[in-house]
């Protein structure tokens, strides 16, 4: 496959999610990424995940999540021969992308305005909680933060439940996929050569612009609605034989399609459920009553049957059932590797949501162990494996 990023390098200083993230993309689509990591500990993801076995080897599961394709290097940048090293990697690079908290690189004499001296063609993208110049830069932050503060917690879950944490660490998702987006546009651009501030703050909020939006045209607050769209009825989850079902039947063609094929029609002269806001004002009793027969029959049925009518429905499934189904299985969208370095077994990972030309981008090697690919990066930059046994005693490799 000829990938966009073919022949660009970027150093991912990063750590955790939002960053690693990011770069997970760019690797995907064809960069080469350079982690650059702490000697002896490495990005802290490699400590975090379901297996204790592996945190300890520093091989963590949730580093194996979005690592997979990067090259690992070791490097003290606290001291000046760390320092030194890494400036005259910058030189060779297209991309930095770190995510420390605002005014870390600038500490060390790494910031935009440190590198540019030396490579005036870099991008140079921070992700931080809320900016680089932001009122609240100096705060400490974390998706869970990110998803507090932003308002998604409030309007997650139901009345009942809310606020509620969403099942994933959205905000760090958002802000990856958002630095990434930046970073392939500055890439672009001639003559190359920027700096990107991104606030997950600000990208999860823009994800969330149909709530915002409500609330600054209409003044409505917005709220937690559970399993149900708002914008639409019927438009949820419901209940059939054998566990919970999603319809969104949002178009009036689509309610006309299922109330016929539900033997429902009469409901359509009913003035509670005649019209769109009718129907969401009136969506619980409306919901009872699609229940009454959807209730005598399993879930399979009603996906098999609806969708050959044009109704948009579908089983709601857990992880564990997506990941083995046909859809995902022959799409090509997981990639195995087999017997990966001190994980000492196979591994398998998710790619990324693109497809060019008909496939996946993959990438051929599996998530890095830290500083594997010491050797290799600083000999470019004229160090002898007798140099790089010094430096690690000295702790700065």
């Amino acid at each position: 496959m000829k990938k966009p990023l073919n022949g660009i390098r970027v150093l991912d200083l990063t750590n955790v999610l939002a960053g690693p993230y990011c770069c997970h993309q760019l690797v995907h689509l064809g960069a080469e990424v350079i982690k650059v990591e702490a000697p002896k500990t490495g990005d802290l993801a490699r400590q975090l995940g379901a297996d204790e076995r592996l945190n300890k080897k520093l091989m963590g599961i949730s580093f194996l999540a979005q690592n997979a394709g990067k090259k690992s290097i070791t490097l003290n940048l606290k001291s000046p021969i760390g320092k030194k090293l890494f400036l005259q990697l910058t030189e060779t690079a297209d991309v930095l992308v770190e995510n420390f908290r605002p005014g870390v690189m600038k500490r060390l004499k790494l910031d935009y305005d440190q590198i540019k001296k030396i490579n005036k063609k870099i991008i140079f993208c921070s992700i931080s909680g809320y900016g680089q110049t932001s009122h609240w830069k100096d705060r400490p932050a974390y998706d869970q933060i990110i998803q507090g503060v932003s308002g998604l917690m409030s309007i997650t879950g139901d009345q009942e439940t809310s606020p509620l944490r969403a099942g994933f660490p959205v905000a760090d998702t958002v802000g990856g996929i958002t630095a990434a987006f930046a970073i392939s546009a500055a890439l672009n651009a001639k003559p190359r050569g920027t700096f990107i501030d991104v606030s997950m703050l600000e990208a999860l909020m823009s994800s969330m612009g149909w709530v915002v939006s409500n609330y600054l045209n209409t003044g409505v607050e917005p709220i937690a609605h559970g399993n149900e769209n708002p914008t639409s009825a019927p438009s949820g989850t419901f209940n059939t034989s054998d566990g919970l079902l999603n319809i969104a039947a949002n178009k009036d063609k689509q309610w006309q399609l299922l109330t016929d094929y539900l033997d429902l029609a009469h409901l359509r002269k009913n003035s509670a459920y005649k019209t769109r806001e009718a129907r969401k004002k009136n969506r619980t009793s409306l919901k009872k009553e699609l229940e009454k027969v959807l209730g005598k029959y399993p879930a399979d049925k009603w996906v098999k049957e609806l969708s050959e009518i044009g109704v948009p429905v579908s089983k709601v499934l857990k992880v564990s059932e997506i990941l083995k189904s046909e859809q995902i299985v022959s799409s090509g969208f997981l990639t195995k590797y087999q017997q990966v370095k001190k994980v000492d077994r196979d591994v398998r990972v998710a790619t990324t949501g693109i497809k060019i030309d008909g496939m996946h981008p993959r990438v051929s090697a599996p998530p890095p162990s830290i500083g594997e690919h010491n050797d290799e990066i600083f000999d470019e930059l004229g160090l002898s494996s007798s140099d790089l046994y010094n430096l690690a005693k000295k702790g700065i490799v």
